[in-house]
């Protein structure tokens, strides 16, 4: 159910002209209650997919804004039982689909059959796990399509071919490419080397491709667009609200 949910709300955007639109937020930022009036907006104003992100304390993957947020969001208390707690009282208020994007050991700490029952009963869709490799999630995978929750690989420009094969071969909802070669909020490169990547990854996979790290507009994506089916933000959002703007006006610029 959750991968066919993920895949029609990118499916409904492509029939509309459009990239799907897959907004990123650390949970409990800007604050807590300010979070779900985020996630509302996001929600109302375009969004077809939630990354929520789940705070930790070494946040490899992620930039400066990131990590500061998340900081910010632990010394708040946020954890995955007030995460699941919130949507249960507002995912069904919410018409995209919902996805945690968050560090495995988190998810270990808390239990893994509880986390899936967690997700499952709140309307949660799937994982993005960093640094989850496709080795060590295996075990995992059996259980999560059983509970119809989705993982959901990440691929880089160093991602080989035989690797990009090995994910194709789990059918995933979508695959979400990194932009760059670094860490989240850098400066998007659009090169040869992304559009070469891009263009490999649509003859292996069937599923849609999400581009992130590091987008701000949708004049970046220039002539890529062709190549990718959906677009993740999340530093550039982040930076907004900080600086005083709300998840509206930015979403508009993606209208």
């Amino acid at each position: 159910m959750s991968k066919q949910g993920l895949r029609d709300k990118i499916k409904q955007a492509a029939l509309k002209g459009r990239k799907a639109l897959i907004p990123f937020l650390p949970a409990g930022f800007p604050g807590k209650q300010r979070f779900w009036e985020e996630i509302m907006m996001l929600d109302e104003h375009g969004a077809d997919i939630i990354e929520i992100g789940v705070p930790f304390s070494d946040p490899v993957a992620d930039g400066p804004v990131v990590e500061g947020a998340s900081i910010k969001c632990l010394a708040q208390g946020v954890n995955l039982e007030w995460i699941f707690a919130g949507l249960k009282e507002y995912r069904p208020k919410l018409t995209a689909e919902i996805v945690l994007m968050g560090y495995f050991n988190p998810f270990l700490q808390f239990g893994i059959k509880k986390l899936m029952a967690a997700a499952r009963e709140t309307g949660v869709s799937g994982f993005i796990v960093p640094d989850l490799p496709l080795e060590e999630a295996k075990p995992y995978l059996g259980e999560l399509k059983a509970q119809g929750l989705e993982y959901i690989p990440l691929l880089g420009l160093n991602t080989s071919e035989p690797r990009m094969e090995e994910y194709a071969e789990m059918d995933p909802a979508f695959v979400y490419m990194v932009s760059v070669l670094g860490i989240t909020g850098s400066k998007v490169d659009i090169n040869q080397v992304l559009i070469e990547k891009l263009k490999q990854a649509r003859e292996i996979f069937s599923c849609p491709i999400a581009l992130g790290f590091g987008l701000k507009s949708p004049e970046q994506l220039g002539t890529i667009g062709e190549y990718i089916d959906a677009v993740v933000f999340g530093s550039a959002l982040i930076k907004h609200i900080e600086e005083g703007g709300t998840s509206n006006d930015f979403m508009a610029r993606w209208g």
